[in-house]
């Protein structure tokens, strides 16, 4: 990890949303990684190690539909400090939820459940799938949530009005997170009023994304986490390149700038935040 990644290593922290799994290859096309004689890839132990060398204690690896989540499970399995969800994103949304109640059937059974359900919601940017799909299948993991008592992690683009009308008809889980949070005060707002919290990633460090720093000015440090979306969105000035959960504190430095807050009061309170809401300790 170069010098700009450890600058603000100040920890502890937790990368609340990755996908850990996951490389590009050559074709530039992200992939699942094949596993070694331990159960990991080389380039997932790398990940692992790196993050751990700056500061991160915990990672919760986000399934998007029944492979994902099933090998996230499998993953937070065999180390301590990675937690796994299980859910259906929207572009996906056509498979239907059968597979993912499958794995969550089964992961319970072992006494291994998930930590959240998720991530799901609506994307209304790409619409890979038909959008009244979309809303169902959001709201029948928001059932799920509710039924097995679990964190609810939503992925919104594009749709921010519907995401709140489904919300609202089903109910927001106690513990509700938006995921990669792209909106600005306004939307904050519409989401602190339900009881969720944001997740802040990379982005917040890009030049054009003023409104989201916006949004984190006016959010109490109580209700923001942390998150890589990695390997997506590495944040400047790693920008266009793989990002990895070693980088999630180059996020939690600008939130601190944001703010003007120490770097380590940002850590320990996300980290706190992260702790709590996905209930690491119980």
């Amino acid at each position: 990890m170069s010098d700009e990644a450890t600058e603000h290593t100040h920890g502890p922290w937790v990368d609340n949303h990755c996908h850990l799994e996951l490389e590009r290859g050559e074709d530039g096309a992200y992939a699942a990684m094949g596993r070694g004689p331990t159960g990991d890839s080389a380039h997932t132990t790398a990940v692992l190690e790196a993050a751990r060398a700056a500061g991160v204690v915990a990672m919760v690896t986000v399934g998007t539909d029944e492979p994902s989540s099933r090998s996230g499970l499998e993953l937070a399995s065999r180390h301590p400090d990675v937690f796994a969800t299980a859910g259906l994103h929207p572009h996906d949304a056509t498979d239907g939820t059968e597979g993912v109640r499958r794995v969550v059937d089964e992961a319970l059974e072992r006494g291994a459940g998930p930590v959240a359900i998720g991530e799901c919601g609506l994307d209304f940017h790409y619409d890979h799938s038909p959008r009244d799909v979309q809303r169902e299948v959001f709201a029948e993991q928001i059932r799920l949530a509710h039924e097995l008592d679990l964190p609810l992690v939503i992925h919104t683009r594009e749709a921010w009005k519907d995401t709140f009308d489904v919300l609202d008809a089903e109910g927001a889980p106690a513990r509700t997170v938006f995921h990669c949070f792209t909106g600005g005060p306004s939307d904050a707002e519409g989401c602190l009023e339900r009881g969720a919290l944001l997740s802040i990633s990379g982005i917040v460090t890009f030049p054009s994304a003023q409104d989201i720093r916006d949004a984190v000015a006016v959010t109490p440090l109580d209700r923001l986490m942390v998150e890589t979306d990695s390997p997506y969105l590495a944040p400047v000035p790693h920008r266009g390149r793989p990002n990895t959960p070693a980088l999630v504190p180059l996020v939690g430095a600008e939130l601190a700038r944001v703010k003007g807050l120490e770097v380590a009061e940002v850590a320990t309170a996300t980290t706190t935040n992260a702790r709590t809401f996905y209930r690491l300790d119980a």
